[in-house]
């Protein structure tokens, strides 16, 4: 039996900033094909926000989600 997707409408701001704190984390758990360390919940989130999108049975990053990124990365230099 196969869980369904939760919908989650909006996400609250707490939780939008704590979901871009992680992002980096996740991208890179998503690239070393390790999306069993991304918990479910968030991943919903991320497509809630369109920041990750589900292409051909693997999550990718949108172009808002790769902006964020960037700009993540630009505020660690």
């Amino acid at each position: 039996m196969t869980t369904p997707i939760r919908s989650t409408g909006t996400v609250s701001p707490p939780r939008r900033e704590q979901l871009r704190t992680e992002l980096l984390a996740t991208v890179d758990s998503l690239l070393r094909r390790r999306a069993d360390l991304v918990a479910e919940e968030a991943i919903d989130d991320y497509v809630a926000l369109h920041w990750l999108e589900w292409s051909g049975g693997g999550l990718r990053l949108t172009l808002t989600g790769t902006n964020i990124c960037d700009q993540m990365r630009a505020g660690m230099k």
